[in-house]
């Protein structure tokens, strides 16, 4: 065993980032009064650091890559039998299971995301896309929005019910490496964080939502009344 990286720092920032955000987010909406604006922008980062992670997933680190981690039925139901097999090998990084909740979480986040651009506040503030759309289409939007946040509140309870399974019952610490970006394996790791290739994906992320919430929705039509 050798301690080798394979969390790279924007996967870690990403993970970190996403709970700092969703924990805004519910803050701004039952908490804090009169801050439904900050919830708008805390969504639209949010929308960033999805469009972020989809790319990172195809052009990424080794084990931040989808194609590393997203596996076949057959593959999570043979580790599934493992699972409570306390001398199991640890994975280097996402098991089989974990992927798909990478993968669960990442589609809940973006229901929520995209639907927030058709909410409103029913005062000041509407998502950009919320003149646009028709009455079902509203409908539909606010249903998912606050279904994918009471789903997204399960899967989170899940997931850290797994990483204290792991850190107690099969002593693997699951959130250090997530820290530091480090785990023991037999096998070598990633070599550096590609920051560079990770500063461009950043950018092209930030010119989709900016294009998609400031440039697409076109200004909706104003009647105007003369006296």
């Amino acid at each position: 065993m050798q301690k080798t990286l394979v969390w790279d720092l924007p996967t870690r920032l990403f993970h970190w980032l996403i709970v700092a955000s969703l924990l805004a987010q519910y803050a701004t909406v039952e908490w804090l009064e009169n801050k439904v604006q900050w919830h708008f922008y805390i969504g639209y980062f949010t929308l960033f650091l999805i469009v972020f992670r989809l790319l990172w997933g195809v052009v990424g680190t080794q084990h931040a890559k989808f194609s590393n981690f997203v596996t076949g039925p057959k593959t999570v139901l043979y580790y599934m039998k493992t699972l409570f097999n306390r001398q199991s090998e640890p994975a280097i990084g996402h098991n089989p299971l974990g992927g798909w909740f990478v993968i669960v979480m990442l589609v809940l986040l973006a229901i929520q995301a995209i639907s927030g651009l058709f909410m409103t506040d029913d005062i000041f503030l509407d998502g950009p896309y919320r003149q646009l759309a028709n009455k079902e289409t509203l409908d539909v939007m606010n249903t998912l929005h606050h279904l994918a946040f009471d789903a997204l509140l399960y899967v989170i309870a899940l997931h850290i019910g797994a990483v204290i399974f792991y850190s107690v019952y099969k002593k693997q610490k699951l959130v250090p490496a997530m820290v530091h970006g480090n785990k023991m394996s037999k096998t070598v790791g990633i070599s550096d964080s590609r920051l560079l290739r990770a500063l461009i994906v950043a950018v092209v992320a930030a010119a989709v939502v900016y294009v998609a919430i400031e440039v697409y929705p076109p200004t909706p039509q104003v009647d105007e009344y003369y006296y």
